[in-house]
């Protein structure tokens, strides 16, 4: 009798796992069908299409002569990076996270903590956006870029091939 019921629950529990993936595939073939799914479809990835456009401007960089701003701005970017990497967006998070790293005063050391914090073809994306950070730092704020390299923990954005 406990075989029986046994085979039963299996039975009943397969029943009710084909109904359910049969269900399933029913309704994604009628929401495809449907032209309003199309039409919706499209304009949500012709809009993200153009944020991606927009912030691929970036975020405007803090007067580096302004402690407070450069403070501020780099807890922000860090705060923006995490939560983006939280979500699984990690080309706008590893965009946040160079520009975090371009104005840090140490950029080796938190290099190496993201090397450690982040998985490996995430930290690969963000050495890669580094030098165009770089170069938008330098073009962007030639006195200010003077005078960050004179700071007293001589490291600098360049010093980041050294890690590779």
């Amino acid at each position: 009798m406990i075989d029986m019921n046994k085979n039963t629950v299996l039975a009943i529990a397969g029943v009710c796992g084909t109904a359910f993936v049969g269900y399933c595939i029913y309704f994604d073939r009628k929401r495809r069908s449907d032209p309003d799914f199309r039409r919706k479809l499209k304009e949500r990835r012709q809009k993200q299409q153009k944020t991606n456009t927009s912030s691929g401007a970036s975020a405007p960089l803090p007067d580096l002569r302004d402690v407070e701003a450069v403070q501020k701005f780099f807890i922000e970017e860090v705060q923006k990076g995490e939560e983006l990497l939280g979500q699984g967006n990690y080309q706008e998070a590893v965009e946040h996270l160079t520009n975090a790293v371009a104005v840090c005063g140490q950029p080796q050391q938190l290099l190496q903590i993201l090397q450690q914090t982040l998985p490996q073809p995430v930290f690969a994306m963000l050495l890669e956006r580094l030098p165009s950070i770089s170069q938008r730092l330098s073009g962007a704020n030639p006195a200010a870029q003077a005078k960050k390299d004179e700071a007293p923990s001589g490291a600098t954005i360049t010093d980041v091939d050294d890690l590779e």
